[in-house]
């Protein structure tokens, strides 16, 4: 910021995200009512090849709004609210303890304890083989679902509640409305978006050390079109505070503390070094022990 000051012009909302999550919503509640009289082979087809990708896409939006970047930090409840209602197609609550377990991981990245997208001790010591660590990619979701009960809970709060009724009164219109096939391909959806998928290539191109002594990697390939540029990694960890819309535009602007990082052009390529790379394993992530004072949200 010394060097380049003008990228505090950078730290506002993204006022467009409102309006394409509000897009995304209308998308899968369309694909609920087309799907439900196809044939199971097209439902799961399509819960696969559109659903999923519209679920991921949502998690990250999720992800933003997480960051106050809807309605900016002034209006912290109004960006709550919102994310409540991005999170109604995914079939499961996910955004208010999202929001609690991010921030986290921001302020203590790799905090033993506290930060829970470090693998618990179990999965580095199973998924340690090429079958294991497939394994372990395909069932993704449930070991981010698992892993904060296990590494860091935390008492359930009011939004929380809320998150949950709003999710399960909104599952059971749709099944009244829709029957079971639109229920499948919404959970489907999103089990299959988060596990083994192209974008889930970011779950692990983000924090596993394929170099040992880098610990965050950003990625520069076509999928940052879907995923609100959650690849420029390295940029986001620095300016949480800015929208993933201006991302490039940091490093653009910071070339010189960016171009010459390790970096990624493919997540395709990143879920196959994993599961090849026998040096490889959820283990190879960086762990720290934290001193002094945590605070956490």
């Amino acid at each position: 910021l010394a060097k380049h000051p003008e990228i505090k012009a950078l730290m506002k909302p993204d006022y467009n995200l409102i309006w394409v999550v509000v897009l995304m919503v209308l998308a899968q509640l369309t694909a609920f009512y087309l799907v439900k009289d196809l044939d199971w082979k097209w439902v799961v087809f399509w819960a696969y090849v559109f659903g999923s990708c519209i679920s991921h896409s949502m998690t990250l939006a999720i992800h933003e709004i997480s960051h106050n970047s809807a309605f900016g930090n002034s209006k912290a409840m109004w960006n709550r609210w919102f994310g409540i209602f991005a999170n109604l197609p995914l079939g499961l609550p996910y955004s208010i303890s999202f929001k609690r377990y991010h921030m986290d991981h921001h302020r203590y990245l790799g905090g033993d304890g506290i930060d829970v997208d470090i693998p618990t001790n179990f999965e580095g010591w199973f998924f340690c083989t090429r079958f294991r660590k497939f394994i372990w990619i395909v069932l993704q979701p449930f070991f981010y679902a698992i892993r904060p009960l296990c590494i860091n809970p935390k008492p359930i709060t009011r939004l929380e509640i809320i998150n949950l009724l709003a999710q399960l009164t909104f599952d059971v219109v749709i099944y009244y409305l829709w029957g079971v096939k639109s229920m499948f391909y919404m959970l489907a959806g999103s089990v299959l978006g988060l596990g083994l998928h192209p974008i889930s290539g970011h779950f692990i191109a983000e924090h596993y050390m394929f170099l040992k002594g880098h610990e965050t990697y950003s990625y520069y390939g076509p999928l940052n079109l879907l995923t609100f540029n959650v690849g420029y990694h390295n940029e986001h960890h620095d300016f949480p505070n800015i929208p993933g819309k201006s991302l490039p535009l940091v490093k653009k602007i910071a070339a010189e503390y960016y171009d010459n990082l390790p970096q990624y052009n493919s997540w395709i390529k990143v879920l196959y070094d994993f599961v090849m790379d026998d040096t490889i394993s959820p283990y190879s992530r960086m762990k720290r022990q934290l001193k002094g004072e945590v605070k956490q949200d």
